[in-house]
């Protein structure tokens, strides 16, 4: 194995965004089996440490991989369009609006402790985000056209902010 492998040729996966779910869980079940600590207790201090490392590395590489958000964002830094790099792209107008609307709709339900309003809303809201994400899958696979599919992510953070908004309405909703 290369510790410096990026995500996907650790877990030797093609790197797009349409990720097979069920491979990439197996591929890392069976590397967890290859670096998990436990395996290792026995081994020398250097042996024990170099296995935690590669447990980390291997954790972390699957938990970004399973998140479509960070998922696309990563294939965006490996393709060298990084959101993070400069400052972020403005927003359209409508989208900022439509943004707002939906954090009014959804401050009004949290409000009113309107646990079926807030299930809707986050019902349509991840109807929308299943949406964006088939766009990004196309943009970043099809087309590898990388800026328009970084002002799409950018898009999707704004909006899974809202779904834990949401969320977190909804567990305040709860007794």
């Amino acid at each position: 194995m290369n510790f410096t492998a990026d995500h996907f040729a650790l877990f030797d996966l093609p790197r797009v965004f349409r990720l097979d779910s069920g491979l990439l869980e197996q591929r890392y079940r069976d590397l967890q089996a290859q670096v998990h600590p436990d395996r290792h207790a026995a081994g020398s201090d250097s042996d024990r440490r170099l296995s935690l490392q590669w447990a980390t590395r291997v954790n972390e590489a699957a938990q970004t991989l399973k998140s479509p958000l960070s998922r696309a964002q990563y294939l965006l830094r490996l393709a060298a369009h990084d959101l993070g790099n400069g400052a972020p792209q403005p927003l359209p107008t409508d989208f900022l609006i439509e943004q707002m609307e939906w954090r009014e709709a959804v401050a009004e339900a949290r409000a009113a402790g309107d646990h079926h309003e807030l299930e809707h809303l986050r019902h349509r809201l991840r109807h929308d985000i299943d949406q964006r994400y088939a766009e990004v899958a196309e943009l970043l696979d099809d087309r590898h056209d990388y800026p328009q599919a970084a002002d799409r992510v950018q898009r999707l953070m704004f909006i899974e902010k809202l779904v834990d908004e949401i969320d977190d309405g909804l567990a305040a909703c709860d007794p």
